[in-house]
């Protein structure tokens, strides 16, 4: 099977196997199942690329709402100047800056206190996105995660989980009869 790529509008998507050689969807040696790759290219200006990664930062690590919003502030801090290659300062005059200079933006940022963006912090933490500094205030920066580039790529992989035999007789109230 060749991989089988779709033109849209403004992003490309393809198709094709995932795996090597003779892995295809059904391997032919072995008459096992295999996955399929389904990968997504999208073109995008700076704010859709800041968007997009940040929504998939968030659903890779679960964040919730101050977590998104802290890191779009530290996203913001990073881009705005970071006080080094890998920290960045990300306290309440941070939180003031990033504020003034998103002041009129439609939709208007709602709700973001120095208490949510507290909240967020510990989650960009507890994500291993920033660490903290001997200094109040300021942290380092994964570079993994945060960068200047303009290319990432997110992977999903979604499997379907095998239950033993036990367990679905147990889901089902019956027992194991063994003969």
């Amino acid at each position: 099977m060749s991989d089988l790529v779709v033109n849209l509008r403004e992003k490309q998507v393809r198709l094709g196997p995932l795996g090597k050689d003779s892995h295809v969807l059904v391997n032919e040696s072995t008459g096992q199942t295999q996955g399929t790759h389904l990968v997504t290219y999208r073109y995008v200006d700076n704010e859709q690329f800041l968007k997009l990664f940040t929504r998939n930062i968030a659903l890779t690590f679960d964040l919730t709402s101050p977590g998104i919003k802290a890191f779009n502030v530290l996203c913001w801090a990073v881009q705005a100047g970071a006080l080094a290659k890998d920290e960045v300062a990300l306290d309440s005059f941070a939180l003031e800056d990033f504020l003034a200079a998103h002041q009129g933006r439609n939709p208007p940022i709602k709700d973001f206190s120095i208490a949510t963006f507290k909240r967020g912090l510990a989650e960009l933490e507890t994500a291993k996105l920033i660490a903290k500094t001997v200094r109040k205030g300021r942290y380092f920066v994964n570079p993994s995660f945060v960068f200047n580039g303009d290319r990432v790529a997110f992977s999903t992989v979604i499997e379907r989980k095998k239950e033993s035999l036990q367990d679905e007789l147990e889901a089902r109230g019956q027992q194991r009869l063994d003969v």
